[in-house]
């Protein structure tokens, strides 16, 4: 489990912990609460990126309802605040269960939020499996 002292930086984990908690466990329309309405996403499955919040709700939530995620983990994060602003990356390993076969993967997650009225909004994420 990532610790961070930095006060700020604790927020913003505490962000990013809620965040994929929501689509793991199974409520992925509570991303609404954390994706900025102006969001964009670079997936490893759509061929172009994901523009506005509402978009990358759906299309997590189409993941969600198209697999059964049995295990997600964040490690090593890494968390740079500019001001308003942070980029946290970290690495990824998960399991899921998806057509019928159990997938068990890793990969590479970096996300950028924005702070407005006092909350940490993400605004872009891009995520991918490792390289092969």
């Amino acid at each position: 489990m990532a610790s961070f002292t930095d006060p700020v930086k604790q927020q913003i984990w505490a962000t990013v912990r809620a965040l994929n908690d929501a689509w793991t466990q199974d409520n992925p329309d509570d991303l609404a609460q954390f994706f900025h309405r102006d969001m964009v996403a670079i997936t490893a499955t759509d061929r172009h990126r994901l523009d506005g919040g509402a978009a990358c709700v759906a299309a997590w939530k189409k993941f969600c309802g198209a697999a059964r995620i049995h295990r997600w983990e964040e490690v090593d994060p890494v968390i740079h605040v500019y001001g308003d602003s942070a980029v946290v990356a970290y690495d990824f390993a998960m399991s899921f269960d998806m057509d019928g076969q159990t997938v068990n993967m890793g990969g590479r997650d970096m996300f950028f939020f924005v702070r407005e009225g006092g909350k940490w909004w993400a605004v872009a994420d891009q995520f991918s499996p490792y390289p092969a």
